[in-house]
């Protein structure tokens, strides 16, 4: 009788603790956000997005929830902005780019000094070719590529060139992943214009949809339940410019002599890729050092 009784406690106390597994199960699952909605019109750089075209609207849809519920990512490239974004906007601005082109940056990059397995580099993920085709410097000791201004200017002049050849912004910004000659094969083979009405592989058609959605999204971020206080915005540091028109064998020591370290030094300056500079005759650079 006492086996009995002890047996069906076991059960018992079994099942209690099962139903409270299912109860956290079902409490989890009941907080995922619900869905909020987005406008149905949209635009990049002025040009208007087919949304009520059933593909562009679920390929757009597509971005959108992803992006929204990336919630680590998004909420880093929100702070980041707070950051990066005055850098380029002026660029931008004064070499008549849309300003539409900074969230291009934001999925390239995540606003850091990325590296694809591909080699491509910097915000504005260059690759070395690229780079030295569009005026940087590439080198064991310089990498220009971790020079947002200089990047920036660069990735103004090639959305530039593209759009003499597309005439076209949204072309401008698909060619940055598929490249012109690639944009043109693809619209020559299917015999259309648009970026909407194309059939490109898979990271190219998904493109100008991800940045659009960055858009929608860092433009409106409380709305969708990125409500970061001020506070909180990363931030640039005050610095003052040095013109260096002679090599430096140890930029430790030269960071110590400017009252600060070689870490902030290599922070403020990642486009300085070595632990020295070599500075060739009639050549400067320009080192930011704290303020």
């Amino acid at each position: 009788m006492n086996q009995k009784l002890k047996k069906v406690g076991q059960i018992t106390a079994i099942a209690a603790i099962s139903s409270m597994f299912i109860f956290a199960a079902s409490k989890t699952i009941g907080r995922i956000s619900p869905t909020v909605p987005y406008p149905t019109e949209m635009n990049f750089s002025r040009e208007i997005v087919p949304t009520r075209d059933n593909d562009v609207s679920e390929r757009l849809d597509r971005e959108m929830v992803t992006n929204i519920n990336y919630h680590s990512n998004t909420t880093l490239v929100i702070k980041r902005a707070n950051k990066v974004f005055p850098i380029i906007e002026p660029i931008l601005k004064k070499n008549g780019v849309p300003d539409d082109f900074k969230y291009l940056a934001v999925i390239e990059s995540s606003l850091v000094n990325a590296v694809s397995p591909a080699g491509a580099r910097g915000v504005w993920q260059f690759m070395p070719a690229t780079a030295k085709e569009y005026g940087m410097e590439v080198t064991d000791h310089v990498d220009e590529r971790y020079h947002l201004e200089k990047s920036t200017e660069a990735a103004c002049s090639y959305l530039n060139d593209a759009y003499k050849r597309f005439g076209n912004w949204t072309l401008v910004a698909a060619s940055y992943n598929g490249g012109m000659a690639g944009i043109n094969r693809v619209l020559e083979a299917q015999q259309v214009s648009s970026y909407y009405d194309a059939l490109f592989y898979e990271e190219t058609g998904r493109y100008v949809f991800r940045i659009l959605a960055l858009k929608e999204i860092m433009k409106n971020a409380p709305k969708y339940g990125f409500d970061i206080p001020k506070n909180e915005l990363y931030v640039n540091v005050p610095t003052k410019k040095l013109t260096v028109d002679a090599s430096i064998d140890d930029l430790a020591s030269f960071a110590l002599a400017q009252g600060t370290n070689y870490k902030t030094l290599k922070v403020l300056n990642p486009w300085l890729r070595d632990k020295k500079i070599s500075v060739a005759a009639g050549k400067t650079y320009i080192i930011e050092v704290p303020e």
